[in-house]
């Protein structure tokens, strides 16, 4: 674990930047403010970066400032960004790292072009074919990491091996204290269930847990993802992303029903002060703000990307999210499961 955890910033990345890029910056300053092991190296327009700081008032030794010409577009096809992105605040947040002046990188900017690019700077890790795209998803039992999530369409048994060491060396470097345990996404429980992609992943995982790297508790049916059994969900990034969309969709219709209801007319409007506290537990459930930032997984480096339309809230748990991963000594932890595939 490294004495400073050096943050490299993309302020011109998503929407609304870099105002609620700087917000969430000073909010997780505000709430770490007695923790000196951490330094942000900020990239972007300097002139707008500045007068944000100006506006709340901060002043830290714990950021530097590096101006860029360019900006990466939501419109932007990866194939133009790449021509003309070498001046971009995410071109420069990514490249800090090869530089090694950063531990990780964190854009809200174009997804599609911050995978390429990061995938063009860092490369990925001897022996991963294919880096994974993961998210943090709140489950009964606390939290899970599920992926891929979009990054790969196709994927082989190796890669979702790959995933599965990866998932729970993140899910480690998250959770130091708790035990990882690997499930394979999968239409039934029972073994003679699934592609032959899935079931040759099913044996070899079996085999490779023995390590103790993970527990590997079988397949996980979509209905029990949010059970929090398995604490890493292993699956390819089609099924993931529409599991990821049908999950983001259900919440959105359970909150938007639950406040329809309860305020249809007088009598459930009064039924709500009694039930305050209560509802206020579930809003903060399933606030998705708190779950904001997927890594990329398999790069020689961590690359976290927010959500563009997240607010200064969300922003932050994507910083708090990168703090935690440097922390937890991520890179380690992946390079020490990988290890143990194929003997290696």
């Amino acid at each position: 674990m490294k004495d400073k955890i050096i943050i490299a910033i993309d302020a011109m990345g998503g929407e609304n930047a870099p105002k609620k890029n700087i917000e969430g910056i000073s909010i997780f300053l505000k709430k770490n403010k007695k923790i000196n092991d951490f330094f942000f190296n900020i990239y972007g327009d300097e002139k707008l970066i500045k007068d944000e700081f100006n506006k709340l008032n901060i002043e830290s030794s714990k950021i530097k400032i590096f101006n860029t010409n360019s900006i990466v577009s939501d419109e932007e096809t990866p194939l133009t960004a790449i021509k003309k992105s070498k001046n971009s605040s995410m071109w420069k947040c990514i490249n800090s790292q090869i530089e090694d002046n950063s531990d990780i990188s964190l854009s809200a900017g174009n997804t599609g072009v911050l995978f390429v690019i990061s995938k063009m700077l860092l490369k990925t890790i001897e022996g991963v074919s294919k880096p994974a795209l993961a998210g943090i998803w709140p489950t009964k039992k606390g939290t899970s990491v599920v992926l891929d999530l979009g990054a790969n369409i196709e994927c082989d048994e190796n890669n979702l091996i790959d995933f599965s060491e990866m998932g729970a060396a993140l899910f480690k470097s998250l959770f130091p204290k708790e035990n990882p345990k690997v499930g394979l996404l999968n239409i039934g429980s029972e073994e003679i269930k699934g592609t032959e992609s899935i079931k040759k992943a099913h044996t070899s995982l079996k085999d490779i847990s023995k390590y103790g790297d993970f527990q590997f508790d079988g397949y996980v049916e979509g209905n029990k993802i949010f059970e929090g059994n398995s604490n890493i969900i292993v699956t390819d990034g089609f099924t993931g992303n529409i599991a990821l969309k049908t999950a983001e969709g259900t919440a959105k219709f359970l909150t938007d029903s639950l406040k329809e209801s309860l305020s249809e007319n007088l009598l459930s409007k009064f039924s709500l002060l009694f039930s305050y506290f209560s509802l206020k537990k579930f809003k903060d459930k399933l606030d998705p703000r708190k779950y904001n930032g997927a890594i990329f997984l398999g790069l020689r480096g961590p690359v976290v990307k927010s959500h563009s339309g997240t607010d200064s809230v969300g922003f932050y748990h994507s910083i708090d999210l990168c703090y935690r991963i440097i922390k937890g000594d991520l890179m380690k932890q992946i390079k020490n499961n990988l290890k143990h595939i194929n003997g290696k």
